[in-house]
């Protein structure tokens, strides 16, 4: 049976296109779980692989002499914390996946009360699998909250004390898209934790990579061998700048490639359309984006993301931080010596998902905004916004959500607008950056567009002359046709002054003689 790349659910290796997802595990120590009888944790972002990894973990297990593996999924429990009620369904649960790998199925705990359930029906499957040791691989644990995970827990603690073969699983894998300490701080309202309570017992953190540059290039050749359809080097590096290896993302973008947009194998995979691909993605609202887009709802991921957009350094924002946390498990941030969005797909999406509202609200342009060959006009563009910005900012600006980032989001979803479907936005964003920059690809022009903010202790002199060395900088990794520095003054004393004033265009030269044209606004 020919393989394809998979974005639904885990992988198998009679059907789909992979790599050995135990060679990304980072700080497991797989051959001492099942002999020292430890409990760990697996904690990394959704569709990473971790519930390939632990299906392929127990099938080598179950294939051995020493122990029963059984994966039991709590995807069930979801948004249920009161304990009476998520208990049946755990017991239920692991009756079912046992039936499924015809394993031993333990009878249902119908004497005991709820709040032992779980410790009842586990110390029961433990007998009837005797003279092995008992491993049960608990995937979706982050679904479950509340009084019912912190019963969860302490059955599994209670239970732990007492372990071995025929009394109770020796070895216990929790696993979700978080660490175990973030669920239990959020079933607790966000207090602090007592440190022996409820489970101190986990061995291990561990987490599972992304997929390195190798790896892409491992993973496509599987395609190639298969079809004799290449990605030249130049692709392969595309994929690896527009993911970052995330691996959804990496076997979508092919996905697109080899089956949507040049299925036939004898054409090699080119740059171009990996960028087409990516464009699909962003476009195509799948789940794993559109869930991604959903989170930037939340104030706590809201409070991490909108400083990145302008480029704002906060000093309250760390690593320790637990909304920054939150967004590390997420995939959606990453620590690259500072915090980043964790890929190019991901930028776009966050700019698109927050921007999209104002750009369906923005007219159908009326004006010309091509050149006779095509290419923008970026003079028309400009005037254009600014005219735009001063009719429409002040008002719209009341219903934005992300009120400090409002001039940006604006800017690009006018940006949008224009060249939706007819060009690609390159855009670099991140914490302490002190702006955003945009390269606009559009019938072979390339435009770049800096977006800054007027900081109240710099003023607008200093503020320009930062933004035109920024500039320069940008230029010189891109070769734009055309430069462009967008200076948003949103400081009290200037939103009063008539809007005739506060908006103008000046032509300046960097250090280096390059032209940029500065837009206040």
């Amino acid at each position: 049976m020919p393989k394809y790349f998979n974005t639904t659910g885990p992988c198998f290796p009679r059907l789909h296109y992979m790599l050995p997802p135990k060679d990304r595990l980072i700080g497991a120590s797989l051959d001492r779980y099942i002999r020292d009888e430890l409990y760990w944790v697996l904690h990394a972002p959704r569709q990473t692989g971790k519930t390939t990894f632990l299906q392929s973990w127990m099938h080598e297990i179950n294939a051995g002499t020493e122990a029963v593996a059984c994966y039991v999924s709590l995807e069930r429990c979801q948004e249920i914390t009161e304990r009476d009620q998520a208990m049946p369904l755990m017991v239920d649960a692991v009756q079912k996946s046992a039936k499924a790998l015809d394993l031993p199925v333990p009878e249902y705990p119908q004497e005991a009360s709820p709040g032992s359930y779980l410790s009842v029906i586990l110390s029961r499957w433990a007998e009837q699998t005797a003279p092995k040791k008992l491993v049960v691989l608990f995937d979706e644990v982050d679904v479950v909250s509340g009084p019912a995970l912190v019963s969860f827990l302490r059955q599994l603690r209670d239970g732990f004390s007492g372990r071995g073969v025929g009394i109770f699983p020796v070895s216990v894998a929790l696993v979700g898209m978080r660490d175990l300490r973030d669920y239990l701080v959020t079933s607790k309202g966000g207090q602090a934790l007592n440190p022996g309570s409820p489970f101190n017992i986990k061995h291990d953190s561990a987490t599972l990579t992304n997929f390195t540059q190798a790896d892409i290039a491992a993973l496509t050749s599987q395609h190639t061998q298969a079809t004799g359809q290449e990605f030249t080097p130049d692709a392969l590096e595309r994929i690896w700048a527009c993911s970052s290896g995330q691996p959804w993302l990496v076997n979508a973008l092919c996905e697109q490639i080899v089956y949507r947009i040049i299925p036939a194998a004898q054409t090699a995979v080119q740059p171009e359309h990996v960028d087409q691909a990516r464009e699909r993605l962003v476009a195509s609202r799948a789940t794993h984006i559109d869930s991604l887009g959903e989170r930037l709802k939340e104030e706590r991921v809201r409070r991490v993301i909108q400083p990145m957009i302008i480029g704002h350094a906060d000093p309250t924002l760390g690593r320790s931080d637990r909304d920054v946390e939150f967004c590390l498990d997420l995939g959606l941030i990453a620590w690259e010596g500072s915090l980043v969005i964790a890929n190019a797909i991901y930028r776009e999406v966050i700019a698109r998902y927050l921007s999209q509202n104002y750009q369906d609200n923005i007219p159908v342009p009326e004006f010309s905004w091509q050149r006779p060959d095509g290419t923008l006009d970026m003079d028309a563009l400009m005037d254009e916004f600014q005219r735009f910005w001063a009719w429409n900012s002040e008002i719209w600006e009341e219903k934005a959500d992300y009120t400090e980032a409002f001039p940006h989001l604006l800017l690009m979803a006018f940006l949008q607008r224009i060249i939706n479907g007819g060009g690609m936005v390159d855009r670099e964003y991140a914490a302490g950056r002190g702006r955003m920059d945009l390269l606009i690809r559009f019938a072979g022009g390339r435009n770049l567009i800096e977006i800054k903010l007027v900081h109240p202790r710099m003023g607008r002199e200093a503020t320009r002359a930062q933004g035109l060395v920024q500039v320069e900088r940008y230029a010189d990794q891109t070769a734009p046709h055309t430069c462009h520095l967008v200076i948003f003054d949103r400081r009290p004393d200037q939103r009063s002054i008539p809007w005739e004033e506060r908006l103008s265009r000046e032509d300046c030269t960097t250090a280096s003689g390059r032209s940029v044209e500065v837009i206040w606004c």
